[in-house]
């Protein structure tokens, strides 16, 4: 059975994997200054968020790509 997506970063990291890491590297401010939806602005926390963004494609897309982002950018500028 072929792989669909072999190239794929994403395959195999949890939403919830991605929201962590973003959240430990700059915080809950930064991410609700590049994604302002109010799990983020008000009282986060990850179990919040990860309902809203289950529910809510484009936001969970927006996730993804700064996880990417940060991801890429680990290690360079610390």
């Amino acid at each position: 059975m072929p792989n669909p997506k072999p190239n794929d970063p994403l395959h195999g990291v949890t939403l919830k994997a991605m929201l962590t890491h973003v959240v430990d590297q700059h915080g809950w401010p930064w991410l609700a200054k590049q994604i302002e939806i109010r799990c983020f602005l008000f009282d986060p926390s990850i179990n919040s968020s990860l309902k809203f963004l289950r529910q809510t494609p484009w936001a969970r897309t927006k996730v993804e790509g700064l996880y990417l982002w940060t991801v890429s950018h680990t290690g360079r500028n610390r």
